[in-house]
């Protein structure tokens, strides 16, 4: 099943070509943005479209870099906290 919208304002960002079936054992819908790939899943049609909507908004950059509030809520200490690269890790060696 293929699914196309308006490319209206308000839509942006929204998936305009997708494809939407039900999984091989009937336990999930699968879903596709057929112009950026990003793909994902859902219990129902509706939670599929709803799911693939936020990846898809996600692919595109939605949403923010979080605030050192925000990181100190869920429990990560800004000071503390460093990206580095992989290669630097003790997991490698």
């Amino acid at each position: 099943m293929s699914i196309e919208s308006d490319d209206e304002p308000e839509n942006a960002g929204i998936p305009t070509r997708i494809s939407l079936e039900l999984s091989d054992d009937g336990e999930v819908w699968l879903v596709r943005d057929e112009e950026t790939g990003v793909a994902t899943e859902g219990e129902t049609r509706q939670h599929a479209l709803e799911m693939l909507d936020d990846a898809v908004a996600a692919y595109n950059g939605a949403g923010h870099e979080p605030t050192e509030q925000e990181l100190r809520e869920v429990g990560i200490d800004p000071e503390q906290n460093t990206s580095g690269s992989l290669e630097d890790s003790k997991i490698f060696e």
